[in-house]
């Protein structure tokens, strides 16, 4: 199985700390379809979009970003990064997902997650005390709906489906539901039952932090009768990559820490990150993803032995980078980075094999 690299972005609006300057929405979509051009231009895999609710991001509608990205790329995969389900109708899910999929040619893909940010609960009339029967019964119905059309389906916290008859389809055979866990041990089990792939969330911490998540992953997909070791698994992280270790730090630190300040779960009440805790995460042994490119290669590859990765999405420009920074990166990446990365695992899976 191939590996695969690519970028996400949350498209926040955050105050450059730099300039105290403060970028439009406008600003911030058009900059957002510029990083998938790119990103396609320069050979990565997969591009994905955020769903967020709030006036400090600009990916409430992450559909309409995707689709726009659809018309101006031409082999890069589409995906959400998350779509929130709990909090999402599963028969629009679709049918906005099946159009990307018409317009991109086959190359849209769906992340499906909770939601670690809650505000979409309340604002589309949700209990949060619902949270995760929301998740695991619409789930369920997002799932059937792709295998069978017309559809007849019943649930508890949705309005039943009697013959439904739901499009578009695909353009292919199917669009490849993910699902985005953040380290739950029940949210790993649930998935690995279902056989579908899964999409690890690591904000910071060891690099071995999901170790166990994967173990029960496999282990209960096995006992469900998938092939456990045929499930692709992704690690979506923080990351930048820049000429040098040290440039690449000193570009992604002040814009990372403003982020998880404004833009962090808790608006106003933020997450501080002092540059000595930040530098510790980039170290070898921990999750972030910044660096040299031998950099990133070498804990690209530590990734996939760890835990046998297939896909790698990191996002870079968190905290409202400025674009040709993180343009350069994107480039990096898909240059200097990812073709070294593919080549060394797929000799070793050769060599495994």
């Amino acid at each position: 199985m191939s590996f695969e690299i690519g970028i996400m972005t949350f498209g926040e609006i955050t105050e450059d700390p730099a300039t105290g300057t403060l970028p439009s929405p406008r600003q911030r979509v058009r900059e957002t379809i510029e990083q998938a051009q790119v990103a396609d231009q320069v050979g990565l895999d997969v591009f994905g979009v955020g769903e967020h609710h709030r006036s400090d991001f600009v990916g409430s509608a992450p559909t309409i970003l995707l689709a726009a990205a659809a018309e101006k790329t031409e082999n890069i995969k589409l995906t959400s990064s998350v779509t929130v389900l709990s909090s999402e109708d599963p028969v629009r899910v679709w049918e906005q997902f099946a159009t990307i999929d018409l317009l991109s040619a086959g190359r849209a893909e769906i992340i499906a997650g909770r939601g670690s940010y809650t505000e979409s609960f309340p604002l589309f009339g949700y209990d949060l005390k619902d949270y995760a029967d929301l998740f695991r019964e619409k789930l369920d119905l997002l799932l059937k709906i792709r295998e069978q059309n017309p559809l007849t389906w019943q649930g508890r916290l949705r309005a039943p489906l009697f013959d439904a008859d739901i499009a578009p389809r695909a353009d292919g055979e199917t669009i490849p539901i993910w699902v985005g866990v953040g380290g739950s041990a029940a949210s790993a089990v649930s998935t690995g039952r279902l056989g579908l792939p899964m999409a690890l969330a690591l904000l910071m911490g060891p690099i071995t932090y999901h170790e166990q998540t994967v173990e029960l992953y496999r282990a209960a997909a096995a006992q469900a009768g998938h092939d456990a070791d045929a499930l692709p698994i992704s690690i979506n992280v923080h990351g930048y990559v820049g000429q040098t270790s040290q440039g690449a730090r000193d570009t992604m630190y002040p814009y990372f820490a403003k982020g998880m300040m404004d833009n962090n779960h808790q608006r106003g009440e933020g997450f501080p990150l002092s540059r000595v805790a930040f530098d510790a995460q980039s170290s070898p042994a921990a999750g972030l993803l910044v660096g040299s490119p031998q950099e990133l290669i070498d804990k690209l590859l530590t990734y996939h032995e760890l835990y046998g990765l297939n896909r790698a999405i990191i996002q870079m420009g968190f905290g409202g980078m400025p674009q040709k920074e993180h343009l350069e990166a994107i480039e990096l990446l898909g240059t200097e980075v990812a073709p070294v990365v593919r080549r060394e695992v797929a000799a070793r899976e050769g060599d495994s094999a």
